[in-house]
């Protein structure tokens, strides 16, 4: 298991946030082998029958298909480890297929909910004026939460408008800090020292004990902010850089653009955002265009229904038997 962790961290370069998350995978499912008299000490002994039972459990604990396929992709990587260390002679996940995942769309605010929620708080109070140059960083600039704390100073040039950001598996890229967010950030910088931050500390965003903000503490402080807006859903650090993605799409950003601003390494994971502007797009016409006269939904029923096959028919109930004009 410690070579397997080394691996991932010496050898993938993967954050230690995910060699974190692949160990406590890995341990979660040496309890349940534990529970039946095995042991991850004796991978050999694992077989497919065991995976799936594993899958059970997790299902029966009401888990997410998401975390369940994390959850597989994290022993597909430790058993293709035996495999190479020959701890192993056959994969007991070979065959096993990830849950079909739920199609779940990314939350976001609209624009004036995001505004209303990065412009609340007290401008004289320090730890207002940090929590509203996170929240105008975290949806200004579309960050990760993990990456907006993981910031230091020499990080960050407001001269420029730049933050330079170390994402997912190591990737590094520039961030854009916009005007918003750049006055907001000076703001903090000026009241910094308010948080009696220890010698030699470097974190940009400080916690009230003067070391680096964490994650747990983003999440409250954004909750804490929706409630005193009034925003009428729960707001996460994560929602705001959808509601970026989502509002630049919105105002005619082209995909490709946006997935570099986001740090994607796949250009199918920005595609989910489109789903939401699509959604706009098909109201509008419905609202203005004379032959959508069914009324709101007209042009969304119609864009799922089976398409025109090749003899000029339209398959399937939406052509309600008849054959479609030549």
């Amino acid at each position: 298991m410690q070579g397997f962790v080394d691996y991932l961290a010496g050898q993938k370069g993967y954050s230690a946030a995910t060699v974190a998350a692949y160990a406590g995978d890995a341990a979660q499912f040496e309890d349940y082998l534990g529970r039946r008299g095995l042991t991850l000490a004796d991978p050999s002994a694992v077989t497919r029958d065991h995976v799936r039972g594993f899958l059970a459990e997790l299902h029966r604990m009401r888990l997410s298909k998401t975390s369940m396929g994390r959850k597989l992709s994290s022993l597909r990587g430790l058993f293709r480890h035996f495999l190479r260390r020959r701890l192993v002679a056959a994969d007991p996940l070979a065959g096993v297929k990830n849950p079909k995942s739920e199609k779940r769309h990314p939350g976001a605010l609209n624009a004036d909910q995001a505004k209303s929620l990065v412009e609340i708080g007290d401008a004289m109070d320090p730890r207002a004026v940090r929590d509203m140059a996170l929240a105008e960083l975290l949806y200004g600039g579309g960050l990760r939460v993990s990456e907006a704390v993981s910031l230091d100073l020499l990080d960050v040039d407001l001269s420029r408008g730049v933050a330079r950001v170390m994402g997912k598996g190591g990737k590094e890229r520039l961030a854009p800090v916009g005007e918003a967010a750049k006055r907001r950030m000076l703001d903090y910088l000026a009241l910094r020292g308010a948080f009696s931050p220890g010698p030699g500390e470097k974190a940009f965003f400080l916690g009230s004990r003067g070391a680096r903000l964490n994650r747990r503490q983003a999440g409250r402080i954004l909750a804490d902010m929706a409630a005193q807006a009034g925003l009428p859903q729960r707001v996460h650090p994560h929602m705001l850089r959808h509601s970026f993605a989502t509002h630049m799409l919105q105002a005619g950003a082209d995909l490709r653009s946006v997935q570099e601003l986001l740090g994607h390494s796949r250009l199918a994971t920005t595609q989910r955002y489109t789903h939401l502007d699509l959604t706009r797009i098909m109201q509008t016409y419905d609202a203005a265009h004379p032959l959508a006269a069914a009324g709101p939904g007209h042009a969304q029923g119609r864009a799922d229904a089976a398409p025109p096959t090749t003899d000029g028919e339209t398959s399937g109930p939406a052509a309600g038997g008849r054959r479609g004009r030549k």
